[in-house]
């Protein structure tokens, strides 16, 4: 038994040395990422927002007080008990990214994923939005999930500042934090009310923020973000036909026409557009006007040629 013992003990022993020596091999392979030089030179050398509030977090309930902390910061005024049934999922033991976004719309902010760098990440909290991250605190085979909120950096000291766990303004190298931020394949958003954009906004992933956005609100709501979009990237045909969209779905049909036509100048092949616009025509009675738009559209192949072929034909 002695012998079988000391036989398990060893065993025991070696599987822990393997796994110090692995771990120290994974620290010494740790790197601090390099920002793109045009960001860091646009970038104040240090930022912090020191008006977002702090929730400590719980066990398992990190999601639910780093989403309270962001919103608490747009002026949402919900606490992190409020939360938990939203987005908790204890046979998880944690919250999961598509709950942690849903909740977000539920509270009426729109939630906008990041790039996974972190120069994006630092363009955002020099702009003012707090970033939620998602962090693996343990190796990838043992994973431990974890939400923080980055609130600050120091370019100098290559520190980020982040509202984690038990611990207000806890600072970290960007070489540690971005080892943990990569094994969630750097996760990040921000949550911003409708009318405010990231800083590093692009159109296509906005768009598809902001529709998520508008099927839990409505379009009504949604109107702000799509307005503050076409005004950032005028040449985004495709956020000039939603706005259209939400615009005709708040009866506001001139509005409706106008970003229609916006969209087919932008770019002379959305067919959609076309067709929405020709059908918007018809009904305020243009006939002449809706004949030639839909006629634009029939002539484009695609999935919208057949419906607007028909649409032709019925136009008096």
């Amino acid at each position: 038994m002695l012998g079988r013992y000391r036989h398990r003990a060893n065993a025991r022993l070696a599987g822990v040395l393997a796994l110090c020596l692995y771990l120290l091999a994974l620290s010494g392979c740790v790197t601090t990422p390099r920002l793109d030089p045009v960001t860091e030179q646009a970038l104040p050398a240090t930022a912090l927002l020191d008006t977002v509030p702090f929730h400590g977090q719980r066990d398992y309930q990190c999601g639910p007080a780093s989403l309270a902390m962001v919103l608490n910061a747009s002026e949402v005024p919900v606490t992190v008990d409020a939360l938990i049934p939203q987005v908790f999922l204890p046979g998880r033991d944690g919250s999961v990214q598509p709950e942690m976004l849903a909740t977000v719309r539920r509270q009426g902010r729109v939630p906008y994923r990041l790039e996974g760098r972190l120069d994006a990440l630092l363009t955002e909290i020099a702009a003012g939005h707090p970033v939620v991250v998602m962090q693996n605190l343990s190796l990838p085979a043992w994973p431990v999930w974890h939400y923080a909120v980055a609130i600050g950096y120091d370019l100098p000291s290559e520190t980020l500042v982040l509202h984690s766990g038990l611990t207000p303004e806890q600072r970290t190298g960007f070489a540690r934090f971005d080892a943990t931020w990569a094994r969630s394949d750097r996760w990040a958003f921000v949550a911003l009310a409708p009318g405010e954009l990231p800083a590093g906004s692009r159109p296509e992933p906005a768009i598809r923020a902001i529709a998520a956005f508008e099927r839990v609100q409505g379009a009504d709501t949604a109107l702000p973000a799509w307005q503050a979009l076409v005004e950032r990237h005028p040449r985004a045909a495709m956020a000039w036909f939603a706005l259209g969209n939400a615009r005709h779905a708040t009866s506001d049909t001139a509005e409706a026409r106008d970003a229609f036509r916006e969209a087919v100048t932008v770019d002379p092949d959305l067919a959609v557009a076309w067709l929405n616009l020709g059908l918007l025509l018809k009904d305020q009675g243009a006939f002449d006007a809706s004949r030639e738009a839909l006629a634009q559209a029939a002539s484009r192949p695609g999935r919208w040629q057949a419906r607007a072929r028909e649409a032709l034909a019925e136009v008096p």
